[in-house]
Parts: structure tokens; sequence; C-alpha cells
């Protein structure tokens, strides 16, 4: 059975790809979790407008991210910290106070898309990455101040 892929299957190839499999396997398994579609003009079509659709919509949402990146790296933050002698740090910055940072500011921002390689523990200005998505990572600036 001759099948077109709707999605990539690790073990078949790419979306887009026509490829053979078992008959049992194309019936009971990648059509019914559309994976794939029987390998016919009329769904060769429907993959072709799919395709042009999911197309669109990860254009405009990579237009988005652009623009949000673009906002993030002008944006600036400011933590104050309790300091002890010779300026010493108590405790540290981390991605989830950043994170809660950029959510008062009014982006929304998880914790997990906040690159930080290890906390911030000392004060100074620190340029910060942030992913907005796989590809796109913005840079924020954050001044760690005495509290």
């Amino acid at each position: 059975m001759k099948v077109i892929l709707r999605e990539d299957v690790e073990t078949l190839g790419q979306a887009g790809e026509t490829v053979n499999v078992k008959d049992g396997f194309g019936r009971n398994y990648l059509i019914p979790q559309k994976l794939a579609y029987p390998a016919t003009r009329s769904f060769s079509r429907v993959f072709e407008e799919e395709k042009k659709l999911k197309d669109n919509r990860d254009a405009r949402a990579t237009v988005q991210a652009e623009q949000l990146a673009a906002k993030l790296g002008n944006l600036s933050l400011e933590t104050s910290v309790k300091v002890g002698e010779e300026d010493k740090v108590f405790g540290a910055v981390t991605a989830a106070d950043i994170a809660a940072l950029l959510v008062d500011k009014g982006y929304e921002i998880d914790k997990r898309d906040v690159l930080l390689e290890e906390p911030l523990k000392a004060l100074g200005i620190y340029n910060v990455p942030v992913k907005i998505t796989s590809e796109i990572k913005a840079e924020v600036k954050v001044w760690v101040i005495k509290e």
C-alpha cells in the first residue's frame, strides 16, 4: 500500500513523501493516527492545501516571534538582592526570578525559556538569553543591584 506521509515518521520518512508500507500498518495505524493519507490524486491535493496553510501559519508565527524578540531586546529588567559585607550577594537570581520579572512587565515567558547557564550571584549588568522559538532567541538586560 502506498501512502503520503502527513508528518515526519521516524522509521519511514519525512512529511510529503510517498512510501510503500504493509497494508495493515497503513490502514490500522498510519491513517487512523492521521500520520498519512492513502496515495491518491485527491489526497495529494488535500496534502498540498494542508501544507500551504501550515506554511502560512508558520510564517505568521515567525513574524510574531521576531517582533517579540525585538521588544525583549530593548527591555531592561532590574532586580534588587540583599548583600552582605564587600557586596557579597545572599542567594542568587535564578531563571524563575527573571521569568517572574518578565511576567510583571507583561510578557508570558516560561522559566524554562530563560537560558541562564548558572544563577547570577554577583552585582552587575547581565545579558540573559531568552528562547522565543527553537530558532529565535532574544537577549534581555538584567541589572542586579543592592537592596
